[in-house]
């Protein structure tokens, strides 16, 4: 492993740099804390700890997202570490980086418009009340998107940085 510390920085036996394994990673658990926030909310009605797991994960996720665009922009060159691929020249890494992009860049507007108008619309504690339905009509397109930018980022994490050429 310390070897592929060396090579390209990872942490994890691919072509990823470390803030392309880190982000990777941290998307199942991104994807199980949602879920987990949603089953609490929906099941046993703990709106409060639903709020605050969704500020800290929103918090946590607007930094991370910073993190990896400065990081992909000044010091990454992921089509460097993606060229070794077999699906590279085809164009299939790129087709596959425009899929995740159409769900990556709309999810965290959606995300941050159901965290705010949750907080300005609930009551603190909070508790159901009159913009209920209006939160659930949103949240489900933010948590659907979440999970697709998640599963078309991994799609593209293996077509660029796992798949080798046979």
């Amino acid at each position: 492993m310390f070897y592929l510390l060396a090579q390209n920085g990872g942490f994890l036996p691919t072509r990823g740099s470390i803030m392309l394994d880190f982000v990777f990673t941290a998307m199942f658990g991104i994807v199980l804390i949602l879920a987990a926030s949603i089953y609490l909310v929906r099941s046993t009605q703990k709106y409060d700890l639903h709020k605050w797991i969704q500020i800290i994960s929103g918090a946590v996720l607007l930094l991370t997202v910073i993190a990896f665009e400065v990081d992909m922009r000044f010091f990454t060159d992921w089509k460097a570490l993606a060229k070794p691929s077999p699906y590279f020249e085809g164009g299939i890494v790129h087709i596959s980086l425009y899929i995740h992009l159409l769900f990556a860049v709309p999810t965290p507007f959606l995300w941050i418009y159901v965290i705010v108008t949750g907080l300005r619309k609930f009551p603190a504690p909070a508790a159901p009340n009159e913009h209920s339905a209006s939160h659930k009509f949103w949240a489900w397109p933010a948590a659907i998107g979440m999970f697709m930018t998640a599963f078309t980022g991994w799609i593209f994490y293996y077509l660029a940085f796992v798949a080798v050429k046979p």
